[in-house]
């Protein structure tokens, strides 16, 4: 009876290290790899690499969906949805970044049909939140990102960057390049300026690029110095827009671009199952997608230097769609009327967070009479308006202090007058590039 247990505990561990070597838990549920890692376990499989190989020559047809209708493509595609390459993912910023999504991207191509107004993102989910980007940042630099309220947020955030060694190399690299005129016709060499600036942001911690891209601006030079903080000139700005379609379809014929693109979209995109409009209330996956967009086709940027509205937009329009012009002005709204990355800029620049886990419960308290009953929210958005209106939410740090007490309007009022905004058109100052090395 005792070699018998001993049998079956043999063979249920065997059964358990197979799976985990095939890329699948003991319960038959395959465990997410990177696409590289998916790779070489293809590889290692004769039936899983043959199919991978048939699949990539029909990709590589001129017309992918001819091909993809024929019975061998299908046929391969659907030995590969059972193998490691259909759930794998990539790391922003990994080593072999561009192979692993050039990877995902030849898998997931043929699961499509056409062009998807959203595509799902070939990255790790962010589990990080922005409390953790304030935790460094205080650690970095001794302040939170929105403390003194006196002082020119951004002009703070250029002299922390410049504490750091890699932060100020890295952002002197890219000011010098996209700010170095090439000849009359030619104001500067773009691809460099955008590689500069990737290299900046994945290289650079978010506790320091946060504060350059997001810093709250209550004057107009402020806001100014937060325009300019990639350089628009160069990296932004061009003679004319092109379509926002066009620029779109650009950017997807680049698996770097287009990545970074369907990652925006993922974390980005409103939510009305969510109180701040974000998927998963979590700031932090929005800001860092929208970071992440800078230094491609696709870069956004704020539109003016206002201080009465936060607007981004990537540098194009929808003239010219034709009887795409709705599709074209959705795609457009995702930037400029996106109530998710508008609240997760001002979160950020007011020092605010989220917090979804229940705190331990207070004493009860004597309340007055009411003769409406608000609905019950986390301890850290106060203002009861939130639920209704998903387009503003209340993350001031002086309607944290005060609590449900105070009443919407004024809720409302201290909000606006803390947070930092742009809308109006402004001219551009070239002259403040040499002050950005501050």
């Amino acid at each position: 009876m005792i070699l018998a247990n001993v049998f079956c505990i043999l063979l249920f561990l065997d059964k358990i290290l197979h799976s985990l070597a095939s890329g699948q838990d003991p319960h038959g549920w395959r465990t997410p790899v990177d696409c590289v890692r998916a790779n070489e376990l293809c590889a290692a499989e004769s039936s899983c690499s043959s199919r991978y190989r048939t699949l990539r020559q029909c990709l590589a047809g001129r017309d992918r969906n001819t091909m993809l209708a024929n019975k061998e493509c299908q046929a391969a595609l659907e030995v590969l949805q059972e193998s490691p390459l259909y759930d794998c993912r990539c790391k922003r910023g990994m080593k072999k970044e561009l192979q692993c999504l050039q990877i995902y991207w030849s898998i997931h191509l043929g699961l499509t049909e056409g062009e998807e107004f959203y595509e799902a993102s070939p990255y790790e989910p962010v589990t990080s939140r922005l409390s953790d980007i304030f935790r460094l940042a205080s650690i970095f630099s001794g302040m939170d990102p929105a403390t003194n309220s006196k002082s020119n947020h951004c002009l703070d955030a250029a002299k922390a960057c410049n504490l750091n060694d890699n932060c100020k190399r890295l952002r002197s690299a890219y000011i010098s390049t996209c700010s170095k005129v090439i000849s009359a016709t030619e104001r500067c060499n773009r691809r460099k300026c955008h590689k500069a600036l990737r290299q900046f942001f994945d290289r650079v911690p978010s506790e320091y690029t946060y504060r350059l891209l997001f810093c709250s601006c209550k004057d107009q030079a402020c806001a100014e110095r937060r325009r300019q903080t990639i350089v628009p000139s160069c990296s932004y700005e061009d003679k004319e827009k092109p379509n926002c379609l066009d620029l779109r379809n650009m950017c997807r014929t680049d698996h770097l671009c287009r990545s970074r693109l369907a990652d925006f979209h993922t974390n980005c995109q409103v939510s009305f199952q969510s109180l701040t409009s974000c998927p998963g209330d979590n700031y932090q996956a929005c800001l860092g997608s929208y970071a992440g967009m800078i230094g491609f086709d696709m870069t956004p940027n704020y539109i003016d230097s206002s201080i009465t509205s936060i607007t981004v937009s990537p540098w194009c329009s929808c003239r010219g769609s034709g009887n795409m012009e709705e599709e074209c002005e959705k795609f457009l709204r995702d930037f400029t009327e996106n109530p998710c990355l508008r609240n997760a800029i001002q979160a950020f620049g007011n020092g605010t967070d989220v917090n979804l886990s229940p705190k331990n419960p207070s004493l009860p308290v004597t309340l007055p009479p009411k003769t409406e009953k608000s609905p019950a929210l986390p301890d850290d958005i106060n203002d009861s308006n939130t639920i209704y209106d998903t387009s503003v939410i209340t993350t001031c740090t002086s309607v944290q202090e005060h609590g449900p007490k105070l009443n919407k309007s004024k809720e409302h009022s201290l909000c606006f007058s803390e947070v930092c905004v742009m809308a109006s058109p402004g001219k551009r100052e070239r002259g403040r590039l040499e002050s950005m090395e501050v």
